[in-house]
């Protein structure tokens, strides 16, 4: 596989028969952090992108040269704000500049939405990534796959 050029990926609606896909692609990019194979399991059901998940929210994939290289998942969230409850990049494609473009597919999608801002619990590595996007930390979000982890909790305005 060659370098994808990011022009030419398409971002998209997801499809409910792409639920399994996406799931994969949450555990292999979690895991590209150098977490344990214990660890990755414990995360299995909180990355666990369902058929359901795809009809009930804003959830769109990122495509380049006909594979699935990233998604992420936007639902409402408390006082008028959007939640980014999954973004995820395939390995292959870290650092390819799909994430930007997710992100800023995120925004505008947020924004038309009406939402205020976009909160984010980020995976601690992510963390600079969303800072270079704009979002500050707003606080910390105890983990649901792993009691008592604490996660950066991202905000940005819209």
């Amino acid at each position: 596989m060659g370098r994808p050029d990011r022009r030419r990926s398409l971002i998209r609606r997801a499809r409910a028969d792409e639920a399994g896909a996406l799931s994969a692609l949450a555990l292999r990019s979690k895991a590209y952090w150098g977490y344990s194979p214990g660890f990755i399991e414990r995360c299995r059901s909180s990355l666990r992108v369902t058929a359901e998940m795809i009809t009930a929210h804003d959830v769109f994939v990122a495509e380049a040269e006909g594979r699935l290289c990233g998604f992420y998942v936007l639902k409402p969230g408390p006082g008028g704000e959007g939640v980014l409850d999954f973004m995820f990049i395939d390995p292959p494609y870290i650092g390819r500049g799909i994430g930007r473009r997710l992100w800023e597919h995120a925004v505008q999608q947020a924004a038309q939405r009406g939402y205020r801002a976009l909160r984010i619990e980020a995976d601690p590595h992510a963390e600079a990534f969303y800072r270079r996007m704009g979002a500050v930390r707003a606080g910390e979000a105890e983990s649901t796959a792993v009691p008592g982890r604490m996660l950066p909790l991202m905000r940005y305005p819209l």
